[in-house]
């Protein structure tokens, strides 16, 4: 079992920044990806970005250039660096933790962009 605990959300303006961990516990193979997800209202769940154990990245077309996932193995955390941040950027953001066979959900954590 893999434990997930996300924090760092919260209430920005718009062209702001935030900036979000995702702590993982447990059981953690060292061969694993961590991404992000976000959920906004009345929408269903979105892949944001994901992060692989060797450091690879990966975003979806509508953070690239504005969102920089990273992560600390040693730390076994990861984050979202959020830059010019926009309204439409407000959702539920929750983190994953994917090895063979395996897949974790956090609880997920509030992101607002309004002025």
């Amino acid at each position: 079992q893999v434990q997930l605990v996300e924090s760092g959300g919260g209430l920005v303006q718009p062209g702001g920044s935030l900036t979000l961990s995702c702590r993982a516990s447990g059981s953690i193979c060292s061969r694993n990806v961590m991404g992000w997800y976000r959920t906004a209202p009345v929408k269903q769940r979105a892949w944001v970005a994901d992060v692989f154990s060797g450091g690879s990245t990966s975003y979806a077309d509508s953070v690239k250039g504005r969102f920089t996932i990273s992560r600390d193995n040693a730390k076994n955390t990861i984050y979202l660096q959020m830059n010019t941040l926009k309204p439409e950027d407000t959702a539920v953001y929750s983190c994953d933790f994917r090895s063979p066979g395996h897949r974790y959900w956090g609880q997920g954590t509030q992101v607002t962009v309004s002025s």
